[in-house]
């Protein structure tokens, strides 16, 4: 397994898996996932035997991204991570994938002093609490979104 920059070759891949993770991510088309390149922080793939098997997009402080989500949490600190959506293809789920990036993520988030994101709380996102929980992160408001569902918003001091 290997994390690396989002590349051109990689695009249709990173939008077939935002469409396979459709009921838990926003949906992302080329135009928007050219407007997370040209303005995350962090844009980046794994890739696993030559096979981009899951991405995710990253924002620090600053961004013009007109996200509620982003919003919220820019609001409220001066320095932070924002993890925006990550999605690990079917095929490759409970092999570390999410833990791996997950790593990374926090590594480049550790010097702005935490990560920040969001999980769908109603309907609940029941493995991705779990998940964020056991790695440390804590509930910090709840936000309800357009479409009617809430998010819980979550943080992880660094």
């Amino acid at each position: 397994m290997k994390i690396r920059p989002l590349e051109d070759a990689d695009v249709p891949a990173v939008i077939a898996l935002n469409h396979e993770a459709a009921s838990a991510l926003s949906p992302l088309d080329y135009e928007g996932l050219s407007r997370h390149r040209a303005e995350a922080a962090h844009v980046v793939v794994c890739e696993v035997d030559d096979t981009v098997a899951a991405f995710a997009v990253a924002y620090a402080p600053g961004a013009t991204y007109e996200s509620i989500n982003y919003g919220w949490h820019a609001a409220r600190f001066d320095d932070f991570l924002y993890l925006d959506r990550i999605a690990v293809g079917g095929d490759f789920r409970r092999r570390g994938i999410a833990t791996l990036l997950y790593d990374d993520l926090e590594a480049r988030a550790a010097p702005r002093g935490r990560m920040l994101c969001e999980v769908n709380s109603e309907p609940p996102n029941v493995e991705s609490l779990a998940f964020h929980r056991h790695r440390g992160y804590r509930d910090i408001g709840h936000l309800a979104q357009t479409d009617g569902h809430e998010t819980v918003m979550m943080e992880k001091p660094l």
